[in-house]
């Protein structure tokens, strides 16, 4: 019997149910995937609890997975049955055994990386890609500071930046997170539960400043995070743990001639090609040891309440897995 895990309304995580699913079948365009492995990330809290909106109600939740082509539809050609593939954008629904997905916006997965690899670290590691690599006009040598730097994406961004020759300050909110990012490559690393990043970051820096903030946390660290740059500095916002950023005046940028973005992953893997790109370069990233993804640890899907209440206590170092 295939299962799934449905809202019929936003809330905690107790609102996850998991259900039985009729086995669909794949229509033009289409590929049906059967999950090996299922990618738990952050933003799946924000569309349980509703801060962002699901098309419909009920609504099976979950953006990333990795699995095996079972059936094709009508005119696919980008996948064949037999292969082993992974998405991480495009419609929700990886909470679930099986599922049915664009196949012009799935990827192949190399036999040098694993499922749960895959799984744990395709989102998080095209999202750090995007932002180490193409948001900011970033070089070796330069500085930067990432909030909540023990998270998924912060852990695959810290080491990848270090291979970069690029220099990461890390925040968080325990000494085990602490450990965690200076072990993925964080040469400072400050705990914003009892220090003042802005004045260790002041410190750090010589009061030069950094040359861009990657910012997750939203509204707690807003301000802050705009202080500790240098001029003509990038502040990218992708996240918004603590809630909404607030309100920016644009003239507020014009002392130091800064720049501040929201990033999000559709928009720089919009095309096939742009999307194949990013994901040869995390594969390969992968394959010859430059970042080590986990996952840290795994859960069943019928442990998704438990699962969704970790990562929501951020009792999660790292990435995770479902195992379907």
């Amino acid at each position: 019997m295939e299962r799934a895990v449905r809202i019929y309304e936003y809330g905690a995580p107790e609102v996850l149910r998991i259900e039985a699913l009729d086995r669909p079948e794949p229509g033009p365009g289409e590929a049906l995937i059967r999950h090996t492995a299922i990618g738990l990330n952050f933003v799946e809290v924000y569309f349980r609890r509703g801060t962002f909106k699901v098309p419909e109600l009920p609504a099976i939740l979950g953006n990333e997975g990795v699995g095996i082509v079972e059936a094709v539809g009508a005119g696919v050609t980008e996948v064949a049955v037999g292969e082993r593939v992974a998405y991480a954008d495009g419609p929700l629904g990886s909470y679930a055994t099986v599922r049915l997905y664009p196949a012009d916006r799935l990827v192949r997965v190399p036999d040098a990386v694993g499922d749960d690899q895959a799984a744990a670290s395709f989102l998080r590691g095209v999202t750090a890609r995007m932002l180490l690599k193409e948001v900011a006009p970033l070089a070796a040598g330069d500085t930067v500071l990432f909030h909540a730097a023990a998270g998924g994406v912060g852990l695959i961004f810290a080491q990848w930046a270090r291979a970069l020759g690029i220099r990461v300050i890390g925040t968080v909110s325990s000494p085990a997170k602490a450990e965690a990012a200076r072990k993925a490559g964080c040469f400072e690393v400050i705990d914003y539960g009892s220090e003042d990043f802005v004045a260790r970051v002041g410190g750090i820096t010589g009061g030069e400043g950094v040359a861009a903030v990657f910012d997750a946390v939203g509204r707690d660290t807003a301000a802050g995070s705009l202080s500790v740059l240098r001029p003509r500095g990038t502040l990218a916002f992708f996240g918004k743990a603590s809630g909404d950023v607030p309100v920016l005046d644009p003239f507020a940028l014009a002392a130091r001639s800064l720049y501040v973005t929201w990033p999000i992953r559709p928009v720089y893997t919009a095309s096939r090609a742009q999307l194949e790109a990013a994901a040869a370069d995390l594969f390969e990233a992968i394959a010859k040891g430059t970042i080590d993804v986990g996952p840290s640890r795994s859960y069943a899907l019928d442990d998704i309440v438990s699962a969704h209440r970790d990562l929501e206590d951020r009792q999660i170092i790292g990435a995770a897995v479902i195992k379907p």
